[in-house]
């Protein structure tokens, strides 16, 4: 079997979770291998996400490792096989795979929460909005990357919007509403698309006023991946170099508590769209 050369950030997350599985229990790899009868090799690539591995192999190794969290395994189990090949895969190559890695997150999660302090979520950027985004960048970029980025982004609001979609819930800081990313025109129709969306049932937007002063996280953006199982969850959060994605235990407990204790700072869902509607009128 070849190994990947460039495997997902979910492929990366299954190996690190059999990883934590196997530390655990206390096991080396070279004791795993040999309880599985294979090279320790095997092990290390797996748990570096290089190997895709069978759902009964997943099975025997949490056996050997006696998991005993069957929501767990079921979970790990579902993740076996090879990549699927999602909608975003035509864009490998074209633009920055962490991009690729966000929208497989999206894709396989079972509810979104986002924070945004000064940008809008991406999902729901009108082409225009995004477009302007892009081109703020420094140095700037070639203008079929922009393009292609604008696509990716706009093709990322179907696993919401699609029949049965995720649960969104969008907390939007009201900096990031008054900012005019390509005039005031661009800003009007992206500020009315936000609404249309807010009437999806599936969709919330929680407005944090300026009124509300200080909260956690002031001037961060996240993005809060629910899994099949807590364990699996995963956070993606933007940096200059690059995503960052984190997935320990403990981080992701505090990023519960983060968004828990801001979504209780912002307004309710009926008051957050009356603010943006009040945004709408000052443009």
């Amino acid at each position: 079997m070849a190994p990947r050369q460039t495997p997902s950030i979910r492929q990366r997350r299954f190996g690190a979770e059999l990883r934590r599985m196997r530390q655990a229990a206390g096991m080396t790899a070279p004791q795993a291998a040999a309880m599985l009868s294979t090279d320790r090799t095997v092990i290390a690539n797996v748990e570096a996400g290089r190997f895709g591995i069978s759902e009964e192999r997943l099975r025997r190794l949490a056996s050997i490792y006696e998991c005993s969290d069957p929501a767990l395994i079921d979970a790990l189990a579902a993740m076996t096989g090879g990549r699927a090949v999602g909608w975003w895969e035509e864009y490998r190559g074209k633009i920055p795979p962490g991009f690729l890695d966000v929208s497989e997150l999206e894709h396989h999660a079972i509810r979104l929460r986002t924070l945004q302090t000064a940008h809008l979520p991406g999902p729901f950027q009108t082409e225009e909005h995004a477009r302007a985004l892009f081109d703020l960048l420094v140095p700037a970029l070639p203008r079929l990357e922009v393009e292609l980025r604008v696509a990716h982004r706009l093709e990322r609001r179907r696993v919401v919007l699609r029949d049965n979609g995720v649960p969104y819930v969008g907390i939007i800081h009201e900096a990031a509403l008054r900012i005019q990313v390509g005039g005031p025109k661009v800003a009007r129709v992206q500020l009315a698309h936000l609404l249309e969306v807010s009437d999806h049932d599936n969709v919330t937007f929680l407005v944090i006023p300026f009124a509300a002063g200080g909260f956690p996280m002031a001037g961060e953006s996240l993005m809060y991946a629910e899994a099949a199982d807590p364990h699996l969850d995963t956070v993606h959060m933007d940096s200059p170099s690059g995503a960052i994605f984190l997935d320990s235990p403990t981080q992701l407990e505090n990023f519960r508590k983060r968004l828990n204790l801001i979504e209780k700072v912002a307004l309710g869902a009926q008051a957050s769209q009356d603010a943006i509607r009040a945004v709408i009128r000052n443009l």
